[in-house]
Formats: structure tokens, sequence, C-alpha cells
């Protein structure tokens, strides 16, 4: 009745989502992101909205690449 257990190699796994440059640049973005959301209430002008919207895309462009990049 006994049994016999085979002993085996660790499995390794590349836990790709763990690295830290990751993160750093997602909080970059995400600051990014917060900058174009604050420059939209300083003034209401065609620039300052323009300004705004192009840190806003900016900031989401650069989280979806990472978070897709993390995915894969």
């Amino acid at each position: 009745m006994a049994t016999i257990v085979e002993k085996r190699q660790p499995r390794k796994t590349e836990n790709n989502a763990n690295q830290t440059h990751y993160y750093t640049t997602l909080a970059l973005a995400v600051a990014i992101g917060l900058a174009g959301t604050f420059v939209r209430f300083i003034q209401d002008s065609f620039l300052m909205s323009a300004i705004s919207n192009i840190l806003l895309a900016l900031g989401w462009l650069i989280v979806f690449r990472v978070v897709f990049r993390i995915i894969k």
C-alpha cells in the first residue's frame, strides 16, 4: 500500500507580468492622463482643450500598449 513518490524538477514559469518596468510605465501613463484631465479645467480655450486631449490620448495609448504586452 505504500506509494512511491518520484522526485521531479520544479516547473519553471516565465512570469512576465511581474516585471517592474511595466508598473513604472503604467504609473507614468496614468500620471500623463491625469495631467491631461487637470489641464482641461485650467482654461476654456481651444489650445488648452487640444493639449488636454493629446495628453489624455497619449496616456491611454501607453496604458493599452503596456496592458496588452502584459497579457501577451
